[in-house]
Formats: C-alpha cells, sequence, structure tokens
C-alpha cells in the first residue's frame, strides 16, 4: 500500500510534531486576539505571530522542523514626568514661574503707558 505525497501547507501543518504544533499556533492566535482586545480601543495596536519551516534534506531524507513566535503590542506605560533641573537636582517648579504666586507686582511703565493710547 502506498501514501500519497503530501504537497500543500494544509496537508503538513496538522501533522508536524504529532499535531502539537497547530495547537501551539493556535495558543499563539488565541493569545494575541485576547491581548488586542484588552488594549484601550483608542490606542489600537497589531501583534504579529511567525511560523518558520526549516526544511532539511539528506540522503532522501526530509526533516521539517516548525517553529513559531508572536510580537504582541507593548503594555501602555506610566506617562513621563518633566522636571527642571535646579542647583544640581531636581524641580517640579519651571525656572520663569518662580515668582509666579509671590502676590501682585506694579507694572512696568512701559507696559502702563501702552494701554492708554
Amino acid at each position: 500500500m502506498s501514501t500519497r505525497p503530501i504537497r500543500t501547507f494544509l496537508e503538513l501543518l496538522p501533522i508536524l510534531s504529532r499535531g502539537r504544533f497547530i495547537e501551539k499556533c493556535n495558543e499563539h492566535l488565541t493569545h494575541a486576539l485576547e491581548h488586542l482586545e484588552a488594549l484601550p480601543d483608542e490606542k489600537g495596536g497589531t501583534a504579529t505571530i511567525t511560523m518558520t519551516l526549516t526544511v532539511a534534506y539528506q540522503d532522501g531524507r526530509i526533516e521539517v522542523k516548525p517553529a513559531i513566535k508572536s510580537k504582541l503590542p507593548e503594555e501602555k506605560g506610566f506617562a513621563g514626568t518633566p522636571f527642571w533641573s535646579v542647583d544640581g537636582g531636581f524641580s517640579v517648579q519651571h525656572p520663569s514661574q518662580a515668582d509666579m504666586f509671590g502676590g501682585p507686582r506694579a507694572a512696568p511703565e512701559s507696559a502702563r503707558g501702552a494701554g492708554s493710547a
């Protein structure tokens, strides 16, 4: 009895590693979909699933070694916090706003005269 040669991916993939490879592919796909659905709606995202088949031939024997990996979007990180360098340290107060809350100040003569013209 002779068996029919395998000539397509659809025939080959389910029998690689006795079916465990296609199960692993399905796990990667499910994990990617779950990860994408968990992202904030406004952000969106993309996932990449890469399948590699290494085909080696020697003395009439062909060996197919499958591999699969996923690249998922990074989780949302923390926003940056701005600081200004002051005297060799960190400051949350912008240098040009140092006198902002010191109370009312007299306007310079040039500013007072410009509005009354």
